[in-house]
């Protein structure tokens, strides 16, 4: 189904997952969290139904808005992931894994890949996240095309924002600001994916450098730091509601039983 897909865009889009976190909230665990089975889907060789891994969904929709090349970034131990993907045939999407280099962040984790994809419009998802709309990114290049954005950011309803990055909008869909975890708030959405361009891409390889030596000294760098970053220097960053239900991060034992328990019931997204 996939092989009739063709990339309406003009500039390359590369989809970019970070896949190099350790965890910790879910462990021990017997593979890495991004290769935890979520449901089935139907074997291409027999049409059997086999697992399907989370990660899998993620790299589905990517497929879906015609993108053919992406890069995860994984660290040191992490080998079962590209084992079970390997050169990303089972998704007819063209797949290469780079290591991770500072371990201060997602940030950081993207950046090592900023050689290979500085000059490309990058679609950008966590593998531990499932949402509803196939079309995601499919609405977010779009956005992006037609009214030339450094960033768009997708956007979900949240009704858990102490686990969530919640984004504050203003006219427009302008982001004003993204506000990491917070215990309490009236803002509606937190965002999950996001395309951007080299823009961006350019700002956050300049911006992690000179920060390198204060992020080696303090908590985690989330992405939702460098888009304030980005908004604060004057970079146009605005947010899209893809879809009218909240993701599930299953990185929590909570959502990831719950994940579960939509898969194997073969629930819609």
């Amino acid at each position: 189904m996939y092989n009739e897909l063709k990339n309406p865009f003009e500039q390359e889009v590369i989809g970019l997952i970070p896949a190099a976190g350790k965890a910790t909230r879910l462990s021990p665990l017997p593979c890495s969290k991004e290769l935890f089975p979520i449901g089935f889907g139907a074997s291409s060789k027999d049409n059997n139904l086999i697992p399907k891994v989370v990660s899998h969904y993620l790299l589905e929709k990517m497929r879906l808005a015609g993108i053919t090349k992406a890069y995860i970034v994984i660290r040191e131990g992490k080998w079962d992931i590209p084992a079970y993907f390997d050169d990303g045939s089972i998704l007819d999407i063209n797949l290469a894994y780079l290591m991770m280099g500072l371990p201060f962040g997602v940030p950081y984790t993207l950046d090592q890949a900023y050689p290979f994809v500085q000059d490309a419009i990058i679609a950008f998802g966590f593998p531990d996240i499932l949402f509803k709309a196939d079309d995601a990114f499919d609405q977010l290049l779009a956005y992006q095309a037609a009214k030339k954005i450094d960033v768009v950011m997708g956007l979900f309803p949240c009704k858990r924002s102490r686990k969530a990055d919640m984004v504050a909008l203003g006219d427009d869909r302008r982001v004003e600001r993204v506000i990491i975890k917070p215990r309490e708030t009236n803002l509606r959405f937190s965002w999950a994916v996001a395309v951007w361009t080299p823009v961006f891409s350019r700002f956050m390889h300049e911006y992690l450098s000179a920060i390198e030596e204060k992020a080696a000294r303090q908590p985690e760098l989330f992405v939702g730091d460098v888009f304030n970053a980005a908004i604060q220097r004057g970079l146009k960053v605005e947010g899209v509601p893809v879809s009218d239900r909240p993701f599930l991060d299953i990185g929590t034992g909570d959502e990831l039983l719950e994940a579960v328990k939509r898969g194997v019931a073969q629930v819609d997204w």
